[in-house]
């Protein structure tokens, strides 16, 4: 699979487009969706299943170097109200502070990000390593390990700095419920 098959497929969902639509309408620095609505899309599509088959929310990274709770919590909120219409759960964060927050939250060391993408490149799963956002009239994708995994129904951990075998484990089998057909692999 290329990247204009995978949009192809992750553009199925219209949530997947409303919300990409209003990251450009708000202008939000480096904002990109991300993750699990766009792949699940994907695997949604390919298995014949509803496109929002076991999506739980649908994740929004942008950068904003304002680095404060207030800032955040107004994107936040602006989000909530101009995307409620679509009943869904959008969760919005900014990259800028996650270095801030996830080590308390996960005891787990978080190096500051200088990019939305860098953000994406510490998933936990290779697999879900996708982004999408508009660029003037089109769609940029960001997808460091390609699309071989999303393909193939693949779950792949992706052992970097911050990576949790227990939380890998409770993704996959969530993941391994949903949509039976994936092949999950191992974390090591």
């Amino acid at each position: 699979m290329d990247s204009a098959r995978f949009l192809a497929l992750a553009l199925k969902n219209p949530v997947n487009v409303a919300i990409i639509d209003e990251l450009a309408q708000l202008a939000l620095p480096d904002a990109w969706l991300v993750s699990g609505c766009l792949v699940q899309t994907v695997w949604n599509v390919l298995t014949g299943r509803a496109v929002d088959h076991g999506i739980a929310d649908y994740d929004v990274f942008y950068f904003d170097p304002d680095t404060s709770w207030e800032a955040e919590d107004a994107v936040i909120r602006t989000l909530q109200a101009r995307l409620a219409h679509l009943g869904v759960k959008v969760e919005a964060r900014n990259q800028a502070r996650v270095h801030l927050w996830y080590p308390g939250k996960h005891g787990l060391p978080y190096p500051p990000l200088t990019c939305s993408t860098e953000g994406i490149d510490r998933f936990l799963t290779q697999n879900t390593q996708v982004g999408v956002r508009r660029v003037g009239g089109d769609f940029d994708v960001y997808a460091p390990h390609g699309f071989d995994d999303v393909a193939g129904l693949i779950a792949r951990p992706n052992p970097g700095p911050n990576f949790s075998a227990a939380n890998y484990a409770v993704k996959a089998a969530r993941w391994k419920a949903l949509w039976p057909e994936i092949t999950v692999i191992k974390a090591e």
